[in-house]
């Protein structure tokens, strides 16, 4: 590496290894990378498609698949959709630690693809349609967020 900027990803049998912008090391397993890749590619594509796609996919999908906490799964999704408008947002979860860099440079790659082909595909599915795949989305989340955060706060009741 020459710098501490640079981002350089090595395969070692079946480990990844990302020298980050801190030059830390951080290890990653085949699945780990193919599931920030999927979260790439379907946020994208759910971008693309209907316009949306890192609160809705990027988020939920950190804290249950890579079992990031809330804070953590925020940072990523607004540092791998902050140029330009999310910069300041960044900057403040990356102050506090919210960000892995990592994670948003491999997601990046796979968002970019979704997005090219969900917007392709959208520009041949009637509106009406994805209105309502839309509101389904954001039920189906909605749901699954205030049931797991629902049953937490509860179990602190008791």
């Amino acid at each position: 590496m020459n710098s501490a900027k640079e981002t350089l990803i090595f395969v070692h049998g079946l480990k990844i290894k990302v020298h980050s912008f801190k030059n830390e090391i951080m290890d990653f397993s085949v699945s780990q990378l193919l599931i920030l890749v999927l979260i790439g590619l379907l946020a994208g594509a759910l971008s693309g498609f209907v316009g949306v796609g890192g609160g809705i996919i990027i988020v939920p999908a950190m804290i249950y698949f890579m079992h990031m906490n809330q804070m953590q799964a925020q940072g990523v999704s607004l540092a791998l959709l902050m140029l330009p408008v999310g910069v300041l947002g960044v900057m403040n979860y990356y102050k506090a630690g919210h960000i892995q860099f990592n994670y948003v440079l491999i997601m990046a790659v796979g968002f970019v693809l979704g997005n090219y082909f969900g917007s392709k595909y959208a520009m041949r599915v009637p509106e009406h349609k994805i209105k309502f795949l839309f509101s389904l989305l954001m039920l189906y989340v909605a749901v699954q967020m205030l049931w797991k955060s629902g049953a937490k706060w509860a179990s602190e009741l008791y």
